[in-house]
């Protein structure tokens, strides 16, 4: 039952990163080499507290799909989805937002347990722990681009 905890400095308003991290679109650019797109439930746009998405990706080689539901939101400072359904056992990936001086802190809290039992918890020492960690830590930095460059056109965010 890994646990991955990662915090980013965001030299920008702490509403501004709420957002970017519920972006739908935000979310499907920050990851294009998963061709991981939106395609059930809220697909484009902010997604907001009992909203759900289903997202369809290619990770390992192998076409997934992954439903996520939003079960709890205190905007601008907290929110959290949980896996409805997907190919892990379980997962709650908590977001976190601290003003902090003149920008914000965000952190993630992605704790999951893997399918197969054992088998889960191999791949987990060997690969999945590590490929789950630079996933995540790919959509902060991208996050953190966006939000610090928000006056230039080319960064604009939908939604």
């Amino acid at each position: 039952m890994p646990v991955i905890k990662i915090e980013c400095y965001i030299n920008a308003p702490i509403e501004t990163c709420f957002d970017l991290a519920r972006s739908i679109d935000v979310h499907m650019q920050s990851v294009f080499h998963t061709e991981e797109k939106a395609v059930a439930g809220v697909t484009t746009g902010l997604i907001g507290l009992r909203q759900s998405v289903t997202w369809e990706a290619v990770h390992f080689g192998v076409k997934q799909r992954l439903t996520s539901k939003i079960t709890e939101f205190d905007p601008p400072k907290y929110f959290v989805d949980e896996m409805v359904s997907g190919a892990f056992k379980r997962f709650r990936h908590e977001h976190i937002f601290l003003e902090c001086g003149n920008g914000t802190k965000m952190i993630d809290i992605f704790d999951y347990t893997s399918p197969l039992g054992w088998l889960g918890n191999i791949a987990d020492k060997l690969f999945l722990a590590k490929y789950m960690e630079r996933l995540l830590s790919q959509r902060n930095q991208y996050i953190k681009i966006i939000a610090e460059n928000e006056g230039d056109c080319h960064f604009k965010m939908n939604g």
